[in-house]
């Protein structure tokens, strides 16, 4: 079942550069250039659309525990009616780039703290992204055995939360293949392209309701 976001609500986008895609070195409204930016578009074309309001507070770089520091300035205190997360893939890059492991037990330790927050203290609706990767280079093949766990935590916690999942991995992966290249949908297999972007983006409004 979609989630119903009544106008007036406020939907708040939170994670890594996937969501911030620079949006703090942009003049405007800090949605960024990304999926967040075009699922709040394709919202406010819907009636009740124009009186939703969409913050983003992606930081780039981002892994779980970095979000658990600043959830209190940059989401508890939002107040938001709706609060998606994507989280997970830099907690694999980290551990392939620079050795630095974040074990799948705290991963999935974190990232429920930071729902149960959400669910306990502002009582709003919850959409979960998967963490996603569409290997371009050999070697990203074995990211795989850390990232995927980290998918299977996320399915479990759209289940335990009640939340919307938006099954990220999947669809990416199969969109490239009817692409022809994963290049073309995410360049170096983790940021998506405007091409990823824009299904990122449509699969996620397909999970809200304005109506």
């Amino acid at each position: 079942m979609p989630l119903r976001v009544p106008a007036g609500s406020t939907v708040l986008f939170q994670g890594d550069s996937i969501t911030d895609t620079t949006r703090r070195a942009q003049p405007g409204d800090g949605l960024g250039n990304g999926y967040a930016r075009m699922a709040a578009d394709l919202l406010r074309e819907r009636p009740g659309g124009p009186e939703l309001t969409f913050l983003n507070r992606g930081v780039s770089g981002d892994r779980v525990a970095d979000l658990r520091k600043r959830w209190d300035e940059d989401t508890i205190a939002l107040k938001p009616h709706l609060v998606s997360v994507l989280v997970g893939v830099n907690d694999t890059w980290y551990r392939y780039r620079t050795g630095e492991v974040t074990t799948i037990a705290d991963y999935e330790r974190d990232y429920r703290l930071l729902l149960t927050r959400v669910r306990d203290e502002l009582a709003a609706d919850l959409l979960l992204v998967e963490p996603f990767l569409l290997p371009v280079e050999a070697e990203q093949w074995e990211w795989r055995r850390d990232l995927d766990p980290r998918i299977h935590v996320v399915r479990r916690l759209a289940e335990e939360f009640g939340a919307a999942l938006l099954a990220a991995d999947g669809l990416l992966n199969q969109a490239a293949r009817e692409h022809g290249a994963p290049q073309l949908i995410a360049g170096d297999g983790v940021h998506p392209t405007p091409l990823g972007h824009a299904v990122l983006a449509r699969a996620w409004a397909e999970l809200v309701r304005t109506d």
